[in-house]
């Protein structure tokens, strides 16, 4: 592809983005002969969270199109909340387990306590700004008392009605909320089929086969049916259903007769108007809701049972009831980094590749969520992507080996957790921290202060640009380069220039940007001014502040 450079004032970006003086040199779209007019390959290339990409698309107005793809309002605001804590909360925190059966009894469900305030400081003290509770996870037990299932806390030692505190706390304590629903369900397989299976497990025990999670978790339970009513994967009909479904003696009835609350008419089978129920009573009664958190995990596919989602209903009633909610793994939401280590690549695009209208599956990306290059050029240009989005990273990971709360477990430690800091946050993703309560309703102490140092260490480093504190030179061995996301995410590659002794010398060198990409020098450098090189840029870039930092103490 031709290419032509033009230098970008320096003292132009130095005052917009109020840094030391930088110089940066773009890339800009090689000249190309326009497209016959009334053709879609003719209008101009205009913003937007996500495109087609046309037949007639040649491969300078398709990297023009990905230069072009910006956040929508909600996911401006999302990557600005770099860190969000995970709350794993629920029947598996009483039953020592990671992945619950669904056969399990509510009554196992029985906190001392829920101190959800102090879930909240113990956040709070570690920078996060956002949290997020699993209201229901693959067990299908939910953590309120739902209309549409007796398997919730309702039927558990004093009907906790646990996303409610969780909600209250975090608006309480400033902090902004989101909710993860299982699509899975354990609770909802049918009855006559799980019976088949457990026997089917036990076949295979007998012949000293190997055994998965879920079919060892089956087989603790042994002859449990499913404590639903078998939604998941029942083969049922897609017919017309109205949501919400009132139930008998519903308390929303007057305001669904009045329009106060809005309905939807929806084709779908029992499960997913289970969970389109479900999901309206989120958003209706504990909203507003920041993130929903989706996974893809099916269990049991492998053993004869699935459910086929018609994701596309669940994403047009969120979006009508919350517009600017993100939706994990949803159209123009967020997506998973590929690990569950709390670390992002160090090449991380926000813009990405996609074959299907990402508005019709979970996730949907071309390649792998796991492979290495997710939105490079070559994955662009892959005949086969027909759309291009924004879609942020996400990396979670647990501040314990497991997601759920176990006695003999310990935290990671404040080192530790300012490495993910920097490799997540650092390398353009938001961390996913998960601190699980334990049976009291507590955050453990361990965890508290692990939490607490971690944060004061982020505070101290990142809070303050080392030039604000005091005349150059300037001591500082990270260095935070940030992207003006609003105009979307165009740094291919770029290096940081510093002036020491009189002379520059290239201290780093980097390829993505994006929302903040922090560098770690080996050593610490002296110097007067610090100026940052876009290399190649797939338009004209629009950088941010870019920050001097200091990770030892003078």
């Amino acid at each position: 592809m031709a290419r032509r450079t033009r230098v970008l004032s320096a003292l132009a970006l130095a005052a917009a983005a109020a840094l030391v003086p930088v110089q940066a040199t773009a890339q800009q779209p090689a000249h190309q002969r326009p497209a016959p007019p009334g053709t879609p390959c003719s209008a101009p290339v205009k913003p937007a969270s996500q495109m087609t990409v046309e037949s007639c698309d040649s491969p300078d107005r398709i990297i023009e199109k990905a230069a072009n793809i910006v956040p929508t309002p909600g996911q401006l605001a999302w990557q600005q909340r770099e860190v969000t804590a995970f709350t794993h909360f629920g029947m598996n925190t009483f039953t020592g387990r990671e992945w619950g059966s669904g056969t399990e009894d509510e009554k196992l469900f029985a906190p001392r306590a829920i101190d959800a305030d102090q879930w909240m400081r113990a956040y709070k003290a570690a920078g996060v700004e956002q949290v997020m509770l699993t209201a229901k996870h693959h067990d299908g037990f939910v953590l309120y008392p739902s209309r549409y299932t007796d398997h919730s806390v309702a039927l558990s030692p004093g009907s906790p009605d646990v996303v409610a505190a969780y909600v209250k706390a975090a608006r309480k304590a400033g902090l902004k909320v989101g909710l993860y629903l299982s699509p899975s369900d354990g609770a909802e397989l049918p009855h006559a089929w799980h019976a088949r299976w457990v026997d089917e497990i036990r076949a295979k025990q007998a012949e000293g086969k190997p055994l998965s999670l879920p079919e060892r978790m089956a087989l603790e339970d042994g002859d449990r049916a499913p404590a639903g009513e078998g939604r998941f994967g029942n083969g049922s009909p897609v017919t017309e259903r109205t949501i919400p479904t009132l139930v008998p003696g519903d308390d929303r009835a007057a305001a669904v007769r009045s329009g106060k609350l809005p309905t939807f008419r929806v084709k779908a089978d029992d499960y997913d108007t289970y969970y389109l129920n479900q999901l309206y009573e989120l958003f209706t009664q504990y909203g507003p809701i920041e993130e929903l958190w989706l996974d893809g995990a099916n269990p049991w596919s492998g053993s004869g049972i699935t459910q086929n989602y018609d994701v596309k209903q669940w994403f047009d009633m969120v979006k009508a009831l919350s517009p600017n909610t993100v939706v994990f793994q949803g159209p123009q939401g967020v997506r998973w980094v590929g690990n569950e280590n709390g670390i992002a690549r160090e090449t991380e695009w926000s813009v990405t590749p996609h074959i299907t209208d990402p508005w019709t599956g979970l996730g949907s990306l071309p390649n792998d969520s796991t492979d290495p290059d997710i939105g490079s050029r070559d994955r662009i240009l892959d005949p086969t992507v027909n759309y291009l989005q924004w879609y942020p990273a996400e990396a979670d990971v647990s501040i314990r080996p497991g997601w759920f709360h176990h006695g003999n477990e310990q935290p990671k430690t404040p080192a530790q957790l300012m490495n993910l800091y920097e490799r997540s946050v650092g390398r353009n993703a938001s961390l996913l921290l998960n601190v699980p309560p334990n049976r009291d309703g507590r955050i453990d102490d361990a965890d508290v202060a692990s939490l607490t140092a971690f944060g004061s260490d982020v505070r101290r480093i990142y809070g303050t640009d080392v030039r604000k504190q005091g005349p150059a030179p300037y001591t500082f061995d990270r260095i935070a380069v940030r992207e003006d996301i609003r105009h979307g995410q165009r740094v291919e590659r770029f290096a940081v220039e510093a002036r020491v002794g009189g002379s520059w010398q290239r201290i780093a060198e980097g390829t993505t940007i994006g929302h903040r990409r922090i560098l770690s020098l080996a050593t610490p450098v002296t110097a007067t001014s610090v100026r940052v090189k876009v290399l190649e840029s797939r338009a004209t870039p629009h950088l941010g502040a870019t920050t001097l930092h200091l990770s030892t103490t003078p």
